[in-house]
């Protein structure tokens, strides 16, 4: 499904067609570590369904470069061992399948450079394209470019089945002082999301998250809602 001109979602991933790029957001490798630590005991799958995930996102496209846009890994302060050799993974992964990785840094990256360094990937805090420009999303920018893409929300949304309510990972689209915000959802599987119907949103492009339009994931096509505030 094209979300805009040239931009279309292919599972909870948006490729930039006329730059052959590959968007996916907050990946938060190491998560299960801090879930283990809570006493959560979840056994180690998440590499494998993200890598799992990317396969079948590259039968269909095939980006000449890929783009991650902000929180790569998990732990906010410091590495830990299996977040270095995790995102190593992932990154030596990623580079046998395209021409080029870069990192847009988010929030929970601060200290991602010396593992960026060692595979020779670029980390920058915001990437320009044809299309648009490329930011986590938690922090405001300006910009000439009409469209702009984030993440950090990890947007998603409830909806009720009849006795059941299921949560699904979902694409925002609206405005933001004349320029065009799409909103991209959490690659990691492991990470629901945050409900858009409940209106707490930490990232200041959507402060009238009300008028956005909504495009609802569900194996791994996409489908359009129209403006949340008509969603029931």
């Amino acid at each position: 499904m094209d979300i805009h001109p040239n931009i279309r979602i292919i599972g909870t991933s948006l490729f930039l067609e006329e730059s052959s790029v590959l968007i996916i957001n907050d990946l938060h490798i190491g998560y299960e570590g801090e879930l283990r630590r809570k006493g959560i005991m979840v056994p180690r799958f998440q590499l494998k369904q993200i890598m799992e995930k990317m396969d079948q996102i590259l039968k269909v496209v095939k980006p000449k470069k890929i783009l991650i846009n902000g929180d790569l890994k998990h732990e906010f302060g410091g590495i830990s061992r299996e977040e270095w050799n995790e995102v190593l993974q992932f990154l030596d992964y990623l580079l046998e399948r395209v021409e080029e990785v870069i990192i847009v840094q988010g929030n929970h990256d601060p200290i991602i450079k010396p593992i960026a360094e060692k595979r020779n990937v670029k980390v920058v805090k915001e990437f320009k394209l044809k299309e648009g420009l490329v930011i986590h999303g938690d922090q405001l920018v300006n910009t000439d470019k009409e469209v702009i893409v984030i993440g950090h929300e990890h947007p998603a949304i409830s909806i009720k089945e009849g006795s059941k309510i299921e949560k699904y990972k979902c694409f925002l689209k609206g405005t933001f002082q004349n320029k065009i915000v799409i909103v991209v959802p959490s690659f990691n599987p492991l990470l629901e999301g945050t409900d858009v119907l409940q209106g707490q949103m930490l990232s200041p492009f959507l402060k009238k998250i009300e008028d956005f339009n909504v495009f609802v994931v569900n194996k791994g096509e996409a489908f359009g809602f129209g403006k949340l505030k008509n969603v029931n």
